[in-house]
């Protein structure tokens, strides 16, 4: 490719709505342009980057028997009405309805079309296992758009279903996925991780999403670096402390705490610890007959130590928790604990409550927890004599750096991360649903058990420029980048010699099959080198009339700090060894 021929469109300025480095940076090298709040066109540039993402996704995909496919964007609401999704979605599912008033959505993942193809398509155990992916546009209606294409509105993903006839193919099945994805994420040259996720409500510990390390990231990824231990925060679990409870030594005291609502206002008051406070979230889980009609609700009562936060997934698995929960209102409140929150903690309720504690909470002598009172607290409180030792000890916490790793191979720390993949087990949720089945040996319907596998195939590109740019622009790694190599002749059109040695180079480079692009806009250098900074080709090659009389031309990795010269001769194989590294 030459540039003249191409749609170079670089901006001094990045827009102002731009938050982060890969918006900044893609809009400025012309790789994307803006059309709607999250929608974007995927100019040239940034197109050929997405095709290459593509295109190891889809060999990778390939390689590991998946079928591809492609399924409408636009899907008939029935489907999704049968597992009931229509309605629980929410407003991100966008729904349209055509001139007959017909309800379509348009899709933000296949689940349900997918099924439905399984379901006409796949009639014996002999037919399985089976695995249908695409890459395809998909649409989420994002309550706030943000970031460029790391959450947008439209995009494009892979996603991936795979169709087992029981549980421990269905597995296999899984596993087969989650290598595919390594492999994947490693031939994209970026720093990731495999992280362990939470599995919803659908329980089971099949769920990994795969994160590219960046300090922008919207996720936090727990790791141990003494070992292979990863997950995401939701996941991470948090280890009860080692060794027995320390003996009571305080009296149970009340004391006054005038204006001090929070732990961390209380503790400096009384000049201890944080970690020596108990903070109380009190919430509610409603009830209903057997007609679905509300019949109150039960109140609940969780401690935690006040230097840390509770983590909502792991409180969504708590006994009596399963139909979903909520903060109590202040009514409640009230009700429960005579007093308003900032001043509550597990003495003297005026009704009582259900009572969860931490595990940390739970092997505390001599803490500090509201006294129900306002402008009070209490000092000195002890399990089993100044209240009943917890009926319910849980893990409610977000894990913090330095906490024990769970496989006691060292400690936790934490990083960012940008989640661009995910794989998943789903079971027969959507089989059963639909009533997607298959003969068995037997002669007997079976629900076919699921997996679900995506990528953010316009997303990778993004958090791969998170991870990899300085103040010049870009930094691509070979796999993802808009153009590998890029010659620049300076003067070509003054100079007959450079403009040969140019063509040559490009013209060889192109034979040995490297994604090059020769620069023969006839731009001053410093231009010139500005837009391939900017956009970020990790190879450069410049050509001047100097160093030809000298029978050299110059070589510059997109990381280097100064350019090195190679004999003219030797400059395609000096850069084909480049590449090979």
């Amino acid at each position: 490719m030459k540039a003249s021929r191409f749609l170079v469109s670089t901006l001094k300025e990045a827009p102002a709505d731009a938050e982060v480095a890969s918006h900044r940076l893609m809009t400025r090298a012309g790789m994307i342009k803006k059309l709607g709040a999250g929608i974007y066109s995927y100019m040239p540039m940034g197109l050929r980057v997405i095709r290459k993402v593509e295109a190891i996704v889809r060999e990778e995909m390939n390689r590991a028997g998946a079928i591809e496919l492609t399924m409408p964007v636009v899907q008939p609401a029935e489907l999704w009405q049968e597992t009931g999704r229509f309605e629980k979605m929410g407003p991100e599912l966008l729904r349209i309805r055509d001139r007959h008033e017909r309800d379509f959505v348009v899709q933000p993942t296949s689940e349900e079309v997918v099924t439905d193809i399984a379901r006409q398509e796949i009639r014996s155990y002999k037919q399985l296992p089976r695995n249908f992916y695409q890459i395809q546009t998909k649409f989420r209606d994002e309550r706030r758009p943000r970031f460029g294409l790391m959450r947008g509105r439209e995009f494009i993903m892979k996603d991936a279903y795979s169709f087992d006839r029981d549980a421990e193919s269905a597995k296999a099945s899984y596993h087969v996925m989650a290598q595919a994805y390594r492999r994947a994420f490693d031939r994209f040259g970026l720093r990731y991780r495999a992280v362990a996720a939470d599995s919803g409500a659908i329980g089971g510990d099949l769920s990994e999403e795969f994160q590219v390390i960046a300090a922008t990231g919207e996720d936090a990824i727990v790791y141990c670096p003494d070992s292979d231990y990863a997950a995401n925060m939701e996941k991470a679990e948090a280890l009860a402390p080692a060794g027995p409870r320390p003996a009571a030594s305080k009296p149970l005291t009340k004391t006054p705490t005038p204006g001090k609502a929070t732990c961390a206002d209380v503790a400096e008051l009384l000049g201890v610890p944080l970690s020596t406070t108990v903070k109380s979230l009190v919430l509610a889980t409603d009830e209903v007959d057997e007609a679905g009609r509300p019949k109150g609700a039960q109140v609940w009562l969780l401690l935690l130590r006040g230097d840390h936060d509770m983590n909502e997934v792991k409180v969504g698995k708590l006994p009596g928790f399963e139909g979903g929960w909520r903060f109590a209102t202040l009514a409640e409140i009230e009700e429960h604990f005579g007093c308003k929150p900032g001043y509550l903690g597990p003495l003297n309720l005026r009704k009582p409550v259900k009572l969860v504690a931490d595990r940390e909470v739970a092997v505390m002598a001599d803490w500090i927890c509201g006294a129900n009172e306002p402008d009070f607290h209490i000092t000195g409180v002890n399990w089993g004599r100044d209240l009943p030792e917890p009926a319910l000890v849980a893990d409610l916490r977000n894990v913090v750096a330095g906490d024990p790793s769970p496989d006691g191979k060292g400690v936790l720390a934490i990083e960012r991360g940008i989640e661009v993949g995910h794989v998943f087990y789903l079971g027969t949720k959507y089989s059963k649903a639909m009533n997607a089945t298959f003969l068995e040996e037997d002669g007997k319907p079976r629900f076919m058990e699921m997996g679900c596998y995506g990528i953010g195939i316009t997303r990778l590109p993004a958090a791969a420029i998170e991870q990899n740019h300085d103040e010049r622009g870009i930094i691509w790694p070979d796999a993802i980048a808009p153009f590998t190599v890029v010659v620049c002749p300076i003067g070509m059109d003054r100079s007959e010699a450079v403009k040969q040695e140019a063509e040559r180079i490009y013209a060889e480079l192109l034979a040995a099959g490297v994604d090059v692009i020769l620069d023969d806009r006839n731009e001053r250098p410093g231009a010139m080198f500005a837009d391939w900074e900017l956009i970020g080709v990790p190879h450069r090659i410049t050509i001047g009339d100097k160093g030809l009389k000298d029978g050299v031309v110059e070589y510059q990795h997109r990381r280097d700090a100064s350019a090195t010269k190679v004999p003219a001769a030797e400059a395609v194989a000096f850069v084909k060894d480049r590449l090979a590294v």
